[in-house]
């Protein structure tokens, strides 16, 4: 094989699209390219080995935040034992600030932006001459038509195994200086009719499950009722075979039209992905973020209780001119419309994006290592920001999880941003650690937590029983829960083993 394309995905049940993309338009090099996908933490030697074995003359890798650090040891590695493979880089990590990245400096080549149209052509370079000189090339962005779609590249283990990414459209017109996307122009949607064919396709061949990595899935609401109607129609078709879709929407865009189509939705078929990121309007106005606030609650609401859809929504903790209490009031908010998994994360300071304008004035500190999440502010300072960070992974662990959804209610109660911060600084006293806590361990602590706060062990016992289905110790109370089977919503059931 004379071109590998490879990269390290975050987990298995992440197949890469970017990849797909590169290899269903090599033109005239698909025959002599093909796929090597791999997952983060597995050993270097074993990687280039593996790489190796098919005699490549070009290896291409996708390099995300998530995954330089390995794939530059991968590189090293490779531009020791065989120096004669040329190695090219792509992906966002590398297609900025490239300058005096280690991986930039081992490699051969890197392509900044769109590979589509870039990467062939360079590849066609290299092999049959001129060799090019210059070691970083500009992605040219085509128009969306010539670009052709990979979804039938998606292999039968991906569609019966794996998440299936898919996108209507590519880019953003928003500003939000935190994301990449900010530096996008506009959103270039593909041919409606053609994608929707390639998605008739992987529906016949056994696709259920569809993630959109749209940023704006409801800026066309004209093309956003069509892709709907599409899985409205597969649901009608077959209910007992059930379609999921997820989407990212603009928060304070959902015309009645939209509500409409929403409503149709069975549960369990539709999930939401909702950007809030800051309820302060001032914080917003900082990081030129566009969002009517009011109508974005309205609409969380009205998802909330007029429609079977979940719901997924972000809020990011650290960004310039936000303290602890101004996010605790945002949080406390979207507890109280109703969301049912709130993500909080903690800002991270990609490259390439315009929120570095603000690091002096509002003394940002961040890692200088991947993610290159923020150490502190001048509003929050280390020690509070890592308390943030262990509230951010108990809530994934107690809240977002779906085991313990009647007792988070009680956790909360009428102080939710307080409450859970104060039972995350208890567990940590108790762990010392956010990671590898056995969930039985996790339930025994909640339930004593309860007891700590005034609930009657019994009623924290039974209160804890009629979430988990393992074993507590409840001092004779049963666990209300079938044994064996989590109390987790049927969506994430399906969407974790898928």
């Amino acid at each position: 094989m004379t071109i590998l394309l490879s990269t390290l995905n975050a987990r298995y049940t992440h197949a890469s699209l970017g990849l797909r993309y590169l290899l269903a338009n090599m033109g005239a090099l698909q025959a002599q390219t093909s796929i090597h996908e791999f997952v983060i933490g597995a050993k270097t030697t074993d990687l280039v080995e593996r790489l190796l074995a098919p005699q490549p003359r070009i290896i291409g890798f996708g390099v995300y935040i998530w995954n330089v650090e390995e794939t530059t040891r991968v590189v090293a590695m490779l531009k020791r034992v065989a120096p004669h493979v040329t190695v090219i880089l792509g992906g966002p990590e590398v297609s900025y600030e490239s300058a005096g990245q280690e991986i930039v400096k081992l490699a051969d080549y890197v392509v900044t932006g769109w590979g589509d149209v870039t990467f062939p052509k360079l590849c066609g370079e290299i092999l049959d001459g001129p060799r090019p000189l210059m070691k970083v090339h500009a992605g040219v962005q085509p128009p969306m038509a010539e670009i052709a779609l990979p979804y039938s590249l998606y292999s039968t283990e991906d569609i019966a195994h794996r998440t299936l990414y898919v996108e209507a459209s590519r880019g953003c017109p928003f500003k939000c200086e935190f994301c990449l996307s900010s530096l996008d122009k506009t959103a270039w949607p593909f041919p409606l009719e053609s994608f929707l064919a390639q998605m008739e396709a992987l529906y016949a061949r056994g696709a259920r499950l569809f993630k959109f990595v749209d940023r704006t899935f409801n800026l066309n609401v004209k093309t956003s009722l069509r892709i709907m109607q599409f899985f409205l129609d597969k649901l009608e078709a077959a209910p007992n075979d059930p379609v999921y879709a997820h989407f990212e929407l603009v928060p304070d865009h959902l015309p009645d039209a939209l509500k409409e189509s929403i409503a149709k939705f069975p549960p369990g078929a539709l999930q939401f992905e909702i950007g809030i990121q800051s309820f302060n309007p001032e914080v917003q106005a900082l990081v030129s973020r566009r969002q009517d606030n009011a109508k974005a609650a309205d609409n969380i609401r009205w998802l909330c209780e007029q429609s079977q859809t979940h719901l997924h929504v972000d809020l990011i903790a650290g960004l310039p001119g936000e303290d602890v209490a101004s996010f605790a009031r945002g949080f406390d908010q979207l507890v109280g419309l109703g969301a049912q998994e709130i993500q909080f994360g903690i800002l991270k300071r990609l490259r390439g994006t315009p929120i570095i304008r603000h690091t002096e004035p509002f003394g940002m500190v961040y890692d200088p290592y991947p993610p290159y999440t923020v150490l502190a502010t001048d509003r929050i300072d280390f020690a509070t920001m890592q308390r943030l960070v262990r509230f951010a992974r108990y809530w994934d662990l107690v809240a977002n999880s779906g085991r313990f959804a009647n007792t988070t209610r009680a956790l909360l109660r009428d102080a939710p941003f307080d409450n859970f911060m104060a039972f995350s600084d208890w567990i940590y006293t108790r762990l010392d650690s956010t990671h590898r806590i056995a969930l039985e361990k996790l339930a025994k602590l909640v339930q004593e937590w309860l007891v700590v706060r005034g609930m009657a062990h019994a009623e924290a016992a039974a209160l804890v029983a009629s979430d988990y289905a393992g074993k507590v110790d409840t001092q004779g109370h049963k666990p209300a829960a079938v044994a064996g089977v989590a109390a987790a919503p049927a969506r994430q059931v399906r969407h974790l083993a898928a």
